[in-house]
């Protein structure tokens, strides 16, 4: 099994977070491009990048922008986003020796997205999605996406894994679906997201179990009449099976970022796992 942490915002420099990785005997890093400082103008400066991470031994991952928006309307906004995806898997390419070298290389390095629901229409009676009123336009989208990182990815070990949030539409499966046809494409389960809203998708995870291949591990609470839903907890402070999601991690051959938002819950989680005897 193979452990690795989010970049926390209490981490103002990637050294600061490759620092903490290593000291908690993590194995890689979760580049977030929601955060300034991994833009691509960031990222894309490689070479500082693999120095920091190759001097402790340790790997990243990158998690999309989660406002990526591949079928947006807006053709220009649209062709942004696209651009910056085939520019993240340029810079994956030029890290994924890292991984080959301190990680296991019989497993693709992930890139994780957000699928983004688009706007939606409220009426009297209720809410019309648009990618759902104008679902052949949005499925073309995905269509147009899929081939294209089929071509920017070529031959490498590299894979793009769709994870939840607050539950995938309908339009969306129809649109993951297309894309799990091809092996460029995998899912991430966030257990955290996923038990805050009464795992939803947990059906439709565990019916593509075959192209599960990065996990989001993080506790969360349910929301109930009592209590509203808390995720990114540290490990042991929620309602989750653990143990179990784990195992099913090992099971599909998947990776596992202890997304927590805080240092001191990433290092209670990382004692979590030793304690459970988890990091086998």
């Amino acid at each position: 099994m193979e452990f690795g942490m989010p970049t926390l915002i209490e981490n103002a420099t990637i050294e600061e977070n490759v620092k903490l990785c290593s000291e908690l005997g993590l194995q890689f890093i979760e580049l977030n491009m929601n955060f300034p400082e991994y833009q691509l103008s960031g990222i894309e400066d490689t070479n500082k990048l693999y120095k920091i991470a190759d001097k402790v031994g340790v790997y990243y991952t990158i998690h999309l922008d989660e406002n990526l928006n591949i079928a947006d309307f807006n053709i220009l906004v649209a062709n942004a986003y696209l651009d910056t995806v085939k520019r993240t898997i340029s810079v994956a390419k030029k890290l994924l020796p890292l991984q080959n070298k301190y990680g296991t290389s019989c497993q693709p390095f992930v890139i994780n997205m957000h699928m983004n629901h688009g706007i939606y229409i409220t009426l009297p009676d209720k809410k019309v999605q648009m990618y759902d009123r104008d679902f052949d336009m949005y499925i073309q989208s995905f269509i147009n996406f899929r081939l294209l990182c089929e071509e920017w990815i070529g031959n490498a070990n590299i894979m793009i894994c769709i994870e939840n949030t607050n539950g995938f539409r309908e339009y969306e499966k129809k649109a993951i679906e297309y894309l799990l046809d091809s092996p460029k494409f995998g899912l991430t389960w966030d257990i955290g997201h996923s038990k805050a809203v009464q795992e939803v998708d947990e059906s439709f995870i565990m019916e593509h179990l075959d192209r599960l291949r990065h996990f989001h591990i993080h506790d969360a609470i349910a929301s109930s009449k009592k209590c509203k839903a808390a995720d990114h907890l540290a490990l042991g402070d929620g309602e989750i099976d653990i143990n179990a999601k784990i195992e099913l991690a090992e099971k599909t051959n998947s990776k596992c970022v202890l997304e927590t938002k805080t240092i001191q819950a990433l290092k209670s989680s990382v004692s979590f796992i030793k304690s459970n005897k988890l990091n086998r």
